[in-house]
């Protein structure tokens, strides 16, 4: 059986550890999309890394080798995360904030 036959139903007989688990992996690889090319460079290497840890996590419990089980292995992984924010670029959200105060902060037409 691979991955791709698992049935979505088999999805409701997760445990608190595992969701937890694929929660964090999502927080791995969901972080904010980058506002020009130079941040995207900046971006991903930030999110090759913290995908990485992510794979390392996974494979560790789906291959049976966690080093003691799915909690502390989710524990491991946001720890490794942690060390690697997602921080030191800036972000589509935070340009589009900029442009939209600049716009409010400008002059209407006709007003001096």
């Amino acid at each position: 059986m691979s991955a791709h036959d698992v049935e979505p139903a088999s999805v409701l007989h997760l445990g608190f550890d595992d969701l937890d688990a694929l929660q964090a992996v999502r927080e791995a690889i969901d972080i904010p999309h980058a506002a020009t090319a130079g941040d995207q460079e900046t971006r991903d290497a930030i999110l090759i890394n913290r995908v990485m840890h992510a794979v390392v996590m996974l494979g560790s419990i789906l291959n049976g080798k966690s080093y003691t089980d799915v909690a502390w292995s989710t524990a491991y992984l946001r720890e490794r995360l942690a060390e690697h924010p997602a921080e030191g670029y800036k972000t589509w959200e935070e340009r589009l904030a900029e442009l939209e105060a600049a716009r409010t902060a400008a002059p209407k037409d006709g007003a001096r």
